[in-house]
Formats: C-alpha cells, sequence, structure tokens
C-alpha cells in the first residue's frame, strides 16, 4: 500500500527534528570548492593513492544495504552514484546518510572510483547535510510523464526530466552566442522601456495597466522598434536589444502572451543586408549547439548549409495559390476555394489570408520570403522601381516565421500618411499600427536609412533543440489557473 502525502511529510519532518539532535544544521550553509559532477567524472581512477574529490547535488536515488548506503547524486551539469559506508563516514555522517530521503541536498567527500560491477562512483569519507525537502517528490517513472505538473512544476522538472535541462542550457548558449556575434560585429545592446504609452510597432492587442501617480493608462510592449529606432536618430548606427514583448492574444503549440524577442537596426544597411546578417547569426547561433547543421525536428530534417533560398512573395503566392497578387478577381477566386470568407475584405486581407493558409505551411525552409505587398507592410520603405512592393523579409523554417525584416521607412510624411490611412475606419482593436506622434516626430529630425531585424528567440529555441511546443523552451510559460478546465473555441 502507498503512504498517503501526509504520512510521507510526517517522516520526514521526524528525519529532520533527528539531523537537528545530531547538531547537523537541516538547511546547510557554505559548502566551496566542489566539482561539477560532469567534472569529476572525467577524473581519472587511481588505485593507489585515489586523488580527493568534492561534489553537492540533489539525491534523486537512494538505497540502503545494511552498513553501505548506495545513492544517486545530481548536479546540473550531471549524475554519479556515492557509496557511504558506516565505517567510513563515521558516526555523524552515518546518522545523517540515515536520514536521508529522495530529494534532500548533500556534500561529499570522498575519492572516485569504480565499484565490483564497473560504474563510477564517488566512495564517500565524509557527508555534509546541505538541504532538507520535506515534501516527496514525484516518482520517477510516473510522476514527471505528467506534461501539466511538470509545467506546474518546473522546478521538480527541471531535476527529474533530462531534456528540460538541456533545453535551457542550450537556450542560453543559443542566446549567449547571438550576443556575442552581434557585440562582434559592433553593435550596441540597450534597454528600452516596458510600459509604452501607445501600443505600436506591432499589430497585436497589448495588456494594460494603470500607472496610479500619473492617473494614466499604460501598455506592456508588444514590440522593441519603435524606441529603437529613436536611437537610430539619436546617432546609435547599430543597436540591438533581447528583451520580454507581451502580447494579449491566444495560446498555441507556437504562441505564449509573454516571449522574448531580439530586434536589431542598423544604419546605412537595407534587406538585403539583413538577409546575410540574419544567416550568419543562425548560423553562429547552430555553431554554439555543436555545429551540426542537419538538424531533426519532429519527423524530418532540416538543412541549415548556406546558401538559404530566397524567393519573392509575388512568385510564391502564385506558385501556391495560382492567383496573381495585381488580379483582385483571382485572389477573391483563390479565397473562395480555400474556403476563406471574403465578403467585405479589402483583397489585401484576402491575400495575407491566403499566404498564411496556402503558403507558409509549405514553407520548410529555411527560406526568405521578400518584396511583400507594401499595404501589409506600413513601417517599411517601398522597393525603388516599384513602389508597389516593400522592401520586407521573413524568414520561414517548417512552416514557421522565425525572423521578420526590413528596409526601414524613414520618411516622416510618409510614415503619418500610411499610420492615418490604416487607422482610418477600422476598429481600434483591428488596426495593425497606433498613432505614435512623438515616433513621427523623432522620424522628422532625420533618421538614416536602416535595416531592421526581429528574431522570436522562442521560436528559433524550438527549431534548434527539436521541441514542438513554444512552452516547452520558456521556463515558465503562462498556464491556465489549476482546476480550470481548458476554454472551448
Amino acid at each position: 500500500m502507498t503512504d498517503t502525502p501526509d504520512i510521507l511529510e510526517d517522516s520526514r519532518l521526524d528525519k529532520l527534528k533527528a539531523l537537528t539532535a545530531l547538531g547537523v544544521d537541516p538547511w546547510g550553509m557554505r559548502f566551496d570548492n566542489h566539482l561539477p559532477i560532469a567534472q569529476a567524472r572525467d577524473l581519472p581512477i587511481q588505485v593507489e593513492n585515489p586523488a580527493p574529490v568534492r561534489i553537492a547535488g540533489r539525491i534523486v536515488l537512494r538505497r540502503g544495504m545494511g552498513n553501505v548506503h548506495f545513492l544517486n547524486l545530481r548536479d546540473w551539469t550531471g549524475q554519479i552514484q556515492v557509496m557511504a559506508g558506516k565505517k567510513q563516514v563515521g558516526e555523524q555522517g552515518w546518522g545523517i546518510a540515515k536520514n536521508l530521503d529522495l530529494g534532500d541536498l548533500l556534500g561529499v567527500d570522498g575519492h572516485f572510483g569504480k565499484t565490483k560491477t564497473g560504474e563510477l562512483t564517488v566512495f564517500a569519507n565524509k557527508l555534509t547535510f546541505l538541504g532538507k525537502s520535506l515534501l516527496p517528490h514525484p516518482d520517477k517513472w510516473e510522476g514527471m510523464q505528467d506534461m501539466e505538473f511538470r509545467l506546474r512544476h518546473r522546478y521538480l522538472d527541471l531535476t527529474y526530466t533530462p531534456d528540460t535541462l538541456r533545453r535551457a542550457r542550450e537556450r542560453i548558449h543559443i542566446v549567449r552566442s547571438m550576443r556575442r556575434f552581434l557585440d562582434d560585429q559592433g553593435f550596441w545592446e540597450v534597454e528600452t522601456p516596458t510600459l509604452h504609452s501607445i501600443a505600436g510597432g506591432a499589430a497585436a492587442r497589448p495588456f494594460i495597466t494603470h500607472h496610479n501617480a500619473l492617473d494614466i493608462d499604460l501598455y506592456l510592449r508588444i514590440a522593441l522598434e519603435l524606441h529603437l529606432k529613436r536611437l537610430l536618430v539619436g546617432g546609435i548606427e547599430k543597436v540591438y536589444e533581447i528583451g520580454r514583448v507581451f502580447r494579449n492574444e491566444g495560446i498555441s503549440p507556437r504562441h505564449n502572451p509573454e516571449f522574448t524577442m531580439m530586434e536589431l537596426y542598423q544604419a546605412y544597411s537595407d534587406y538585403q543586408g539583413m538577409m546575410d546578417l540574419t544567416e550568419g547569426l543562425i548560423l553562429n547561433a547552430i555553431e554554439a549547439l555543436g555545429g551540426d547543421k542537419i538538424r531533426p525536428y519532429g519527423g524530418h530534417t532540416i538543412d541549415f548549409t548556406p546558401p538559404w533560398r530566397r524567393a519573392s512573395y509575388a512568385d510564391l503566392f502564385r506558385e501556391h495559390t495560382g492567383a496573381d497578387l495585381g488580379d483582385p478577381a483571382a485572389v477573391a477566386a483563390a479565397a473562395d476555394s480555400a474556403n476563406i470568407i471574403t465578403k467585405g475584405k479589402h483583397p489585401d486581407v484576402l491575400i495575407q489570408e491566403l499566404f498564411e493558409l496556402k503558403v507558409e505551411r509549405q514553407l520548410m525552409g529555411p527560406i526568405f520570403v521578400y518584396d511583400y505587398p507594401a499595404s501589409l507592410c506600413p513601417l517599411t520603405k517601398r522597393k525603388q522601381g516599384n513602389p508597389a512592393l516593400a522592401e520586407r523579409f521573413e524568414l520561414f523554417i517548417n512552416g514557421m516565421e522565425l525572423a521578420n525584416a526590413y528596409t526601414e521607412l524613414n520618411d516622416p510624411v510618409t510614415q503619418e500618411e500610411t499610420f492615418r490611412a490604416q487607422l482610418s475606419g477600422l476598429k481600434e482593436e483591428d488596426s495593425m499600427a497606433k498613432m505614435d506622434d512623438d515616433f513621427v516626430r523623432a522620424l522628422k529630425h532625420g533618421m538614416p536609412p536602416a535595416g531592421g531585424l526581429g528574431i522570436g528567440i522562442d521560436r528559433l529555441v524550438m527549431l534548434l533543440t527539436n521541441t514542438p511546443t513554444i512552452r516547452d523552451v520558456i521556463l515558465f510559460p503562462l498556464l491556465r489557473p489549476e482546476g480550470r478546465p481548458e476554454p472551448v473555441g
């Protein structure tokens, strides 16, 4: 019969009292000069005069055999077996060993070797108690199979699910590589406001908050763009930010309301320059993960070997829908055949919906899709020689948009006209951009021609770590309140 949680908790409290009676601090103390377990596992085995080793970690497996206890100790680099014999660890050490539970934190001094069965082991001669776990840890094989449990108890998931810790580590490597790459290119990393007086820079619904002292509503930022471009006006010619943005929208395998973006702007560049930069930036991230350019994702592989394919929006639209962008009747017919409601919709809206439905899902990539219809891109400079097109690209991989880049619009008159045309006749929640008079004012002081790029960090980590859902690459994704059913629709 399985013990109830209350009985297990009472047992742990009894052991805590026993440790205290031994003169042991159950909450530990500073424990210096210990080796990461992965590094300890690489130590040479010396049968005679073995070198001392010191490690620390969490107990994830425990079994007692008479006067010997075997423990599996895990830190954030790996796991190793510890053998603690009554004679070797002394009276207090043996008292500690008898009062250990799964989840407890332990420091071990000893020497490195192998058991008779050949398993790498630290043979303990001293145990230092570093922290008591008062709650029972989940069963390794059953408790951590429940995805919702893992998401709600990420601290346990990191301990007992190696892939979760691996993804967290690889995410750090990816972001660190991006920073180093951009720093080496001469970019400055900056921090811009999270609270905005106007929700601008993207087509998204914001979260709204209120500042009591000023008695004004503010918005959590939905993009990094407009403040970074103000810095271009101020003379910072290469600038980037990696930060959280917030969009009060749905949750899906590719969307979390709080996510991480990298945006950069480079004076005197354009969208072609951003293509080259994007390719180099992501290839550099792949190098940080070992350099394998043929990477698995889902049930297939993605070949990141450069150069990556480049294709125009119009060519791909025609290829997958049979319609020409300049033929509204053909666009409407293609939308009808795709079961898209056409009544009352502008052709530009139909084009965008068709592209998302019929084209994007086929783009396994990596592929740069460039020269978008100008009407879809209000912050983008028109293509020289063809003002109906915008100098914009998106990078698609596995049918998912990963990066978005432009030749930035630096004409304040055109920018203001475009803003107002977009807002005219539209409901506020349907507007693709919000009017920002201060941003237009900044442009009037002169912004250099520039290329701009945005990359979704979470999606990049998904692709490079073979992770199907965004919540598995975010340590603490937004979850519905516990016990509340999933919303319908």
